[in-house]
């Protein structure tokens, strides 16, 4: 299924039923007085989050959703009916936000989590609520009120944990099905990932932590070139970020010291935020370097990059390093909660 992250939706909420003026007429009743019913409530429409939903696909080409007007009221005390609510269900990480006010109306985080996008106009009273010792004989009523219109945009943020970033090639998709039972797609030839994928990584019986694959930034991303950047909003909910680095390329002539350097650029261009978050570097294919010199050429790297936070050599294909790595992510994350007092 291909992978929707991203769509625009209108709202229009049922208008309320009138109400009616009416009077009660029957035989050897001359003056029964008024019976006019008021209208019934327009629909309204709300989201619900459903965690059984992975992407937004069911909105990018349905994107007009209505809810019903209300009845409109009749004599003999008749109210109208009600119309039904519409409930739009949608992923768990959606942001919902008004187009034309920018406004964030939801972020819809917890699962059931329901929220209203546009409320139902009321129904309109009928003359039985005129009625008083003055006024024996109501001719008024109302009409009911128009249901909300609005136009929204979606936007679906994953919930991960940890982040993985890199160039295309990498290795992190090959990381992720390394440490997870999430199988995306690898091969033995240089292709890219296309779309988000999400591992559970489970370190014992009640610890784990959710990883997040995107795809790969190239040099340029931030003004748009290649994939990367469209879903780098993936990452700004996780706690931790993998800079994983490819010791071996595909193409001999690239160099991994300025793959990593274009690739902190272009996070740096695309959201200050992001880049200001924990950053742990990963380098990866080591199983590939000549076993002599891995340690080696690994530190000299790490010299050249100034890079002074947390760094690992792994195979991901091998597995090499990769059990260190995620008991290091692990503890890091409980520690996160507990000092920041997170709901886990």
């Amino acid at each position: 299924m291909k992978f929707i992250d991203e769509a625009t939706i209108q709202v229009f909420a049922g208008k309320g039923g009138d109400g009616v003026a009416s009077f009660r007429r029957e035989k050897f009743i001359p003056k029964g007085g008024p019976d006019g019913g008021d209208g019934g409530n327009g629909g309204s429409i709300y989201a619900v989050a459903d965690r059984n939903i992975n992407t937004l696909i069911d909105y990018r080409y349905a994107r007009i959703f209505r809810a019903k007007n209300g009845q409109n009221g009749r004599g003999s005390d008749c109210y109208g009916k009600g119309a039904d609510d519409v409930v739009l269900r949608m992923p768990v990480g959606t942001v919902i936000t008004n187009t034309v006010t920018h406004e964030v109306v939801a972020d819809l985080l917890q699962h059931q989590q329901k929220v209203l996008l546009a409320k139902g106009g009321s129904g309109g009273f009928g003359n039985l609520h005129f009625k008083s010792s003055t006024n024996r004989t109501p001719r008024q009523f109302t009409h009911g009120e128009a249901g909300q219109e609005f136009e929204f945009k979606l936007e679906l943020k994953v919930l991960a944990d940890v982040g993985l970033l890199g160039m295309p090639n990498a290795g992190k998709s090959t990381l992720i099905r390394a440490v997870s039972a999430a199988r995306p797609k690898v091969a033995d030839y240089p292709f890219t990932t296309l779309k988000p994928n999400l591992g559970v990584i489970r370190i014992d019986y009640d610890r784990s932590f959710v990883m997040a694959d995107i795809p790969g930034l190239i040099e340029g991303a931030a003004e748009g070139a290649g994939l990367g950047h469209q879903f780098l909003r993936h990452l700004s909910r996780t706690r931790l970020l993998l800079h994983l680095i490819d010791m071996a390329p595909y193409d001999e002539c690239a160099d991994p010291l300025q793959a990593a350097q274009a690739v902190i650029t272009e996070l740096r261009k695309y959201d200050e935020a992001l880049y200001l978050k924990p950053r742990w570097l990963v380098l990866n294919k080591v199983d590939m370097l000549p076993a002599d010199q891995k340690d080696k050429i690994c530190e000299a790297f790490i010299q050249k990059l100034n890079w002074t936070d947390k760094y690992f050599m792994i195979s991901a294909l091998t597995g090499e390093g990769c059990r260190q790595l995620t008991y290091e992510i692990m503890d890091y994350l409980e520690q996160h909660l507990a000092s920041t007092g997170e709901d886990d």
